[in-house]
């Protein structure tokens, strides 16, 4: 069965107009939604921390800025846009308390709903919208006239109207101008943190890696095997991003086609696909999710380490080398 996409002709910001959202954040998926919904006509404020550096980036976009206590008291809408880890304890100390009756706790990702390490009072509603992209990206197609797709969904309707409150929310932020689907919150976690570490991360950045080593192990030049196993990469990305599979091996040689069909099943095999099935067992149960918390309880041992080891690869010297070297590719600082 087809899902059903609702656009902007679908969808009221009525169920918006005339309350407060407050957005608590102001990183890369906050900053986009705070913008987005100012000029969708809504009244917005940001809710940060006292001393927080990215005040002064709010201000200077124009936006009110709160604490995160006198944020969620004003709202209506309070959307937790912080990153998973850090968001049980800001809402314990500062979102909890000051939830009344009827007001919508919202998300952009499920995580600490469906793992149970955040609990809503029932009598708030709880609804999750996510843009299906990068914040930046959300904040440029919008300020373009375009839209992001996105999906939504309520966990929690305690008012009768947490659903209309929620497709609202999307329009406000323009997901609607290109279509967004009803899903749950169950099926939006489990289903982005599979996604993000057997394909669109740890899937494919290892893929790339293992391909650069195989190349300079067998004697050839580094800067070839990043060409080859990385550089190309976007390139490919671009066309299927664009057109799909079919599109991508019509744009290809036939050469490249034909090597396509015969060695991805060779690598992709039936014992991948049974990873990928424990990977998903890992995630159903929990288990990947208490890894996490454990892993940021102790201050991220295991990821700072991983990151040293990554900065210091060959790939990466390689590829910071090589980019210097390509005026095309846009420089700019990764931010804290």
């Amino acid at each position: 069965m087809t899902a059903k996409m609702y656009y902007d002709a679908d969808v009221s910001l009525a169920p918006l107009q005339d309350r407060t959202i407050a957005i608590i954040g102001y990183g890369s998926q906050a900053h986009a939604h705070a913008q987005n919904l100012r000029d969708s006509g809504l009244d917005v404020v940001v809710g940060l921390r006292e001393g927080s550096p990215s005040r002064a980036k709010a201000l200077q976009a124009g936006l009110r800025v709160a604490s995160v206590e006198d944020a969620t008291k004003e709202a209506d809408v309070v959307m937790l846009l912080i990153p998973d880890e850090h968001q049980p304890a800001v809402y314990e100390a500062s979102v909890a308390p000051n939830l009344t009756p009827g007001k919508t706790l919202g998300f952009g990702h499920g995580f600490n709903i469906h793992f149970g390490r955040i609990t809503p009072p029932e009598d708030v509603n709880v609804m999750l919208v996510a843009p299906k992209g990068p914040g930046h990206m959300l904040r440029r197609v919008y300020a373009e006239g375009a839209g992001m797709p996105g999906i939504f969904a309520v966990h929690q309707d305690a008012s009768g109207g947490a659903r209309e409150i929620a497709l609202a929310y999307a329009r406000g932020i323009g997901c609607t101008r290109a279509g967004v689907l009803e899903t749950t919150f169950k099926e939006e976690t489990e289903t982005d943190l599979f996604g993000e570490q057997t394909v669109l991360c740890g899937g494919l950045t290892k893929l790339i890696q293992t391909g650069f080593e195989t190349l300079v192990e067998a004697g050839y030049q580094p800067e070839i095997a990043y060409f080859e196993t990385l550089h190309e990469v976007k390139l490919i990305v671009d066309l299927i991003y664009e057109k799909g599979f079919a599109g991508m091996r019509h744009s290809i040689s036939n050469t490249a086609e034909y090597g396509d069909y015969v060695t991805g099943p060779k690598l992709i095999t039936e014992q991948t696909r049974e990873t990928m099935r424990e990977v998903l067992g890992r995630i159903q149960r929990g288990e990947f999710a208490r890894e996490f918390v454990a892993e940021t309880e102790a201050g991220y041992p295991n990821m700072k380490r991983w990151r040293t080891e990554m900065n210091e690869h060959p790939l990466e010297v390689t590829g910071r080398r090589l980019r210097d070297m390509m005026p095309f590719i846009e420089k700019k600082e990764l931010e804290v």
